[in-house]
């Protein structure tokens, strides 16, 4: 359950992260850049094999990695978009209520048990990560960009997908690492590429600031999905089990967080879901 709980945190922190460089203008694409080869790096430290490049490629989950190396870059690009121009509750309920599609996923594909008591705690995470995204400073929607926290919901719906089915079908447990690793190492260089293009055009201006900005969301990112793998792993628990409860702690405490330190105030209706978000918490990891 540690692994759990580290998880949601790391998670939180990208958030977090994504808001602060948003405030003090930093250049997110570069920052990103740097965040995958930081991870990168802290994923290739952290395994003990050593293995080629060839070795790596022929690895069976070599291809699902260049998969989600480019939802990745992609994803992360407008989760960052979206927690600058919608905030970042919107961001946080977007890419969390994504839930539902592995949680379907695992219902579907491993036969994951769906008792009465967790269909109602599953519904009603859904709906606590709703009442607790609902801004109490308005009403209205933001039709412009509204495709943003769209994207960002089936990008991370399809992203938590692909992890757990990679993961269960062709990672070691002791693969974990250098999996991640690899992972991050495509977004990495998928991201010079884009890079390129700017230099190219003309259109790059190099920001200094985004590479300890990058350092500290690479080490972050990094152990955010390492965790989450491993609590994957746990004995016992369903993958439905871990992304409900993974997904609502994460949205519950990127609100209260958002509460204290960007002073976005919270409505009824939000203290109504963080209410409900723990409720559904306790039925959904006991049923």
């Amino acid at each position: 359950m540690i692994y759990l709980i580290f998880s949601i945190l790391a998670s939180t922190l990208i958030f977090v992260i994504f808001n602060l460089l948003g405030k003090y203008k930093i250049n997110t694409t570069q920052a990103i850049i740097v965040n995958y080869f930081t991870a990168f790096t802290v994923g290739m430290l952290s395994t003990k094999e050593t293995l080629s490049v060839t070795q790596i490629i022929s690895k069976d989950w070599f291809y699902g990695s260049i998969f989600l190396g480019f939802l990745f870059i992609a994803i992360f690009n407008v989760m960052a978009l979206t927690a600058q121009r919608n905030g970042l509750s919107v961001a946080s309920v977007a890419s969390k209520m994504s839930v539902a599609i592995p949680i379907i996923f695992g219902l579907y594909a491993y036969n994951e048990s769906l008792s009465f008591q967790k269909t109602i705690g599953i519904l009603l995470a859904l709906f606590a990560v709703y009442l607790t995204s609902v801004k109490a400073r308005s009403s209205k929607i933001n039709y412009k960009n509204l495709w943003l926290p769209i994207l960002l919901f089936l990008g991370s719906g399809v992203i938590d997908t692909s992890i757990k089915f990679i993961e269960t079908t062709y990672v070691s447990k002791n693969g974990i690492p250098l999996f991640s690793a690899t992972i991050f190492a495509i977004a990495g260089l998928i991201g010079i590429i884009l890079i390129l293009i700017k230099v190219l055009k003309g259109d790059f201006k190099f920001d200094y600031r985004s590479v300890f900005g990058g350092i500290i969301l690479g080490i972050v990112n990094y152990y955010s999905i390492y965790m989450l793998l491993k609590a994957l792993q746990i004995e016992n628990f369903e993958s439905s089990n871990i992304f409900s409860v993974n997904n609502v702690c994460i949205v519950m405490l990127s609100t209260l967080l958002g509460l204290l330190f960007f002073k976005e105030k919270l409505s009824l209706k939000n203290w109504i879901g963080i209410s409900l978000a723990i409720f559904s918490i306790v039925l959904v990891t006991l049923a």
